[in-house]
């Protein structure tokens, strides 16, 4: 039986197939003619419209924090990804890990469920993303050996203290790099009087964005400015846009906050000693772990490839029916 692991994230989607590593990377988008509903593009091909198209062409986003939000497209579009990575037919064959969030509802994984089955999948597990996170890590966790992470997505921020025995304490949070796209947006308008879209802001902090004391990196953007009408472009530092950065990594950590005060001691003084381990695409910020350190007194690891831990853990899951049994969610 084959079998793979899907990432369903707000901004992109991931598929780990055993035996061949991460086979399909591509944003959860997809471009439809307004009014006759025709599919014109999926994935990256639908992103590259994003902010172009004419008038009958909107591009719809199947997931929204986490959750599947159009259960048509996100059909079509996972139908678009399995074929392209040749699973077309047979795919009640198939073996699928589900990466969720920590703490989904029963209402979101029904609707998970019922996308698999409309795709003809019937072999189907749920990994909460914080389990997946640690084993894309390579943290040692165990019964008695805790691990802490946090994984920032685009649109969700999962956080947890877990060890194999279970999650200790933990939350999924509706903050992500999604949030910090659109405060970007409205930032620049207000401070520099131009108007961007979401794939400038998108790049804006992922070139840019910092929280390193005294950064100056900066960038040109381009832009349609908001008083003349007329394109314009401007230079954007690290200290322009640290406010709209910083605001959401806060947030993150007010809620951190919360969770390690619901720890009984024991485990308190175990995460201290190995610190927190940082995942999810936000994590690639410039100065982001030396940021979490201070704020929380404790030591901060961030992998060599955050954006992908969860994939990899959920590759590493779906290969290993004894750690899966350990970890999976009951329907």
């Amino acid at each position: 039986m084959l079998k793979i692991a899907i990432d369903l994230g707000t901004s992109s989607t991931k598929i780990y197939e055993i035996g061949s590593g991460i086979v399909l990377h591509e944003p959860s988008c997809v471009a439809v003619n307004a009014e006759t509903k025709q599919v014109k593009a999926i994935g990256n091909e639908a992103k590259a419209l994003v902010g172009k198209t004419a008038e009958f062409t909107s591009i719809v986003f199947p997931v929204f924090e986490g959750e599947i939000v159009n259960h048509a497209m996100a059909v079509v579009m996972l139908d678009a990804f399995l074929s392209k990575i040749g699973i077309k037919s047979g795919r009640g064959r198939v073996e699928v890990l589900f990466c969720v969030p920590c703490g989904i509802s029963d209402k979101a994984k029904s609707s998970v469920y019922n996308v698999c089955d409309d795709l003809g999948i019937s072999h189907l597990h749920f990994v909460e993303v914080p389990y997946l996170s640690a084993l894309g890590q390579d943290l040692p966790i165990s019964d008695s050996n805790p691990a802490f992470v946090i994984d920032v997505g685009a649109g969700t921020t999962n956080i947890a203290v877990l060890s194999l025995d279970g999650i200790i304490a933990g939350a999924s949070l509706n903050i992500g790099g999604s949030n910090m796209d659109v405060h970007i947006i409205d930032h620049v308008a207000e401070h520099f009087g131009l108007k961007i879209g979401s794939l400038t802001s998108e790049r804006l902090k992922n070139t840019v964005g910092s929280l390193a004391e005294g950064d100056n990196q900066s960038t040109v953007v381009n832009g349609r400015d908001i008083t003349t009408g007329r394109p314009r472009s401007v230079a954007v530092s690290s200290s322009d846009i640290s406010y709209p950065v910083r605001v959401y990594i806060d947030k993150v950590l007010e809620y951190v906050g919360m969770i390690l005060k619901k720890l009984p001691a024991e485990v308190s003084a175990s995460i201290c000693k190995s610190g927190v381990h940082l995942s999810g695409g936000v994590s690639k910020l410039v100065g982001l772990g030396e940021y979490v350190e201070q704020k929380l007194d404790m030591e901060a690891h961030v992998c060599d490839e955050p954006q992908m831990a969860v994939i990899l853990g959920a590759g590493r899951a779906i290969g290993n029916p004894a750690t899966l049994k350990k970890i999976k969610m009951e329907f």
